[in-house]
């Protein structure tokens, strides 16, 4: 399958590393111009350095910083046609830990800035027209702790269903406008934020378990998935969540 993004820019959250590094890598060698938004400023440098890419430096926490991040996105020199909301942070608590703090945060960067980048990008579609050539579209990261509970990640968990149900409704309300939204919903990921929160082989082992493929997911795979929902390859395929679990959520 010849995925091909000539003359599109996608614009891509959380793209400082990790997945969000590796959708930019994949969108870039299938012909896409790439926005990349990171709150780390040296990440940015060095993918730029890389691929080339326009950059932008915004912590997603804040909200008026993450609508700044947007419409100076969507100024760029011919607008943007696709729009990845990879940006996502885990603070694992218990339950009874979980501070009001870490649940706030969580969710500000898990859901309101991709309802955010999702507003300011729908805007930008609709009145350009970009939207008529059916060529727009949108893929949110959620994780298959938006249907199944994990221990330690209360806040988590429920920004990540948060965020389908989000995307259930950008996709009812959007379709009209031929502004297609899908979610990607992966098992642990080998990244930093993953490692840092199974790198402990007696929690990482019961995981591993229930995963009928015996293997977490790499970044990689949750890019070409990506890469795919936003192609035209994928162009009745619209309000779903497709899991990237080596068989978890069927278990």
């Amino acid at each position: 399958m010849n995925i091909q993004f000539s003359g599109q820019r996608a614009l891509v959250t959380g793209a400082g590393k990790g997945i969000g590094r590796e959708i930019c890598l994949e969108l870039h060698r299938c012909g896409a111009k790439i926005v990349a938004v990171s709150r780390t400023p040296g990440d940015l440098e060095s993918l730029k350095k890389e691929i080339g890419c326009d950059t932008i430096a915004a912590d997603l926490a804040d909200a008026a910083q993450a609508q700044a991040a947007a419409q100076k996105a969507v100024a760029l020199p011919g607008g943007v046609d696709l729009l990845v909301n990879n940006a996502g942070i885990s603070i694992p608590q218990t339950f009874m830990e979980t501070g009001a703090d870490a649940f706030d945060k969580t969710m500000a960067v898990n859901v309101r800035s991709a309802m955010i980048f999702a507003q300011v990008f729908a805007r930008h579609a609709i009145d350009t027209g970009k939207a008529k050539s059916r060529r727009c579209a949108i893929v949110n990261l959620s994780s298959q702790a938006s249907k199944a509970s994990l221990a330690d990640h209360a806040a988590y968990c429920a920004s990540k269903g948060a965020l389908d149900m989000l995307s259930a409704v950008m996709a009812l309300e959007l379709g009209k406008h031929q502004i297609r939204v899908n979610c990607v919903n992966p098992t642990v990921t080998l990244t930093p934020m993953g490692e840092m929160a199974w790198g402990d082989p007696a929690k990482s082992g019961p995981m591993l378990a229930k995963i009928p493929l015996g293997r977490f997911a790499y970044p990689k795979d949750v890019a070409h998935a990506v890469a795919y929902l936003l192609s035209d390859k994928a162009d009745m395929i619209h309000g779903a969540t497709l899991p990237i679990d080596g068989g978890f959520l069927s278990t």
